[in-house]
């Protein structure tokens, strides 16, 4: 199944903007990335695949910790998001990753080609979930695992939901279909299990992890971030008046300030990670 046409067009118009913050972006979801490094199994000398990698991460992080004897793909539909990523690849001259064109539901790979599979805010946006993770299990060796992180409720989310409080008091916004291709689809707990469970998956588990999302940044920085960042967002704020746009700006900036430290921003944040392992050992 071809990824949403609106979720690609959407994605497609980003992908110069996480290029742009990539540095920002890789420190503030670092712990995310050693949650599935953990949960995935993943080691020194292995061949991982990263799905929905977007500019390049987890993937070039990954890279570093499968070393020279290893090997790392990294997908996305996105032509964009992987031009992005392999020109990051060139200018820190890792030689041990390879960025395709791909949907998660059709990995242009033999089965048994991998030792682990992670996906990074990517499973959100899997059109068919239990045929994603099936074919991830296809390309898994016997008895390796995959891991996938997404998040959990918005309201645990401040990096999300002090945005959303904020542009409610301006803008009418009906809430998303149950099952609508977005952030908080799988925000419920046993939601995203059920479908790897459906796919086969085996030792399957659930883990919320807790930890602090971290940008050496100001406010005011961190507002134009997330307009660059997301398409919905530019086209919520295109229908707003400018003495609309001004208020919601100071109204976030002023709401950002709870989260202000020392060195920038801090949010606490919470995300489940899910993994299940090849069925045969």
């Amino acid at each position: 199944m071809q990824p949403d046409q609106d979720v690609v067009n959407r994605w497609s118009k980003s992908a110069q903007f996480w290029e742009k913050h990539r540095d920002v972006i890789r420190g503030m979801f670092e712990p995310v990335t050693q949650a599935l490094v953990h949960d995935g199994e993943v080691s020194s000398g292995q061949t991982i695949l990263d799905i929905a990698t977007g500019p390049g991460e987890p993937a070039l992080s990954l890279a570093a910790v499968v070393g020279a004897a290893g090997k790392v793909f990294g997908i996305d539909p996105i032509l964009g998001m992987i031009e992005a990523a392999r020109r990051a690849a060139n200018s820190l001259q890792v030689k041990n990753i390879q960025f395709e064109v791909a949907f998660a539901d059709q990995l242009p790979f033999p089965a048994g080609t991998f030792d682990a599979a992670v996906s990074r805010f990517g499973a959100m946006f899997f059109p068919a979930p239990a045929d994603a993770v099936r074919e991830i299990l296809r390309v898994l060796k016997p008895g390796r695992k995959f891991a996938l992180a997404v998040w959990h409720v918005a309201e645990k989310n401040p990096f999300h939901h002090t945005l959303s409080l904020v542009l409610d008091r301006h803008i009418a916004s009906p809430p998303p279909e149950p099952d609508a291709l977005d952030a908080f689809r799988f925000a419920t707990h046993g939601k995203l299990l059920k479908f790897v469970n459906e796919a086969g998956a085996t030792n399957v588990s659930e883990r919320l992890l807790q930890f602090n999302i971290a940008a050496p940044i100001s406010a005011e920085d961190f507002w134009a971030i997330r307009m660059e960042m997301s398409t919905s967002l530019r086209d919520k704020i295109a229908a707003l008046s400018p003495s609309q746009l001004a208020a919601v700006t100071q109204e976030f900036v002023d709401a950002l300030r709870g989260y202000s430290t020392g060195q920038g921003l801090s949010f606490p944040a919470e995300v489940l990670v899910v993994s299940g392992k090849h069925p045969r050992a």
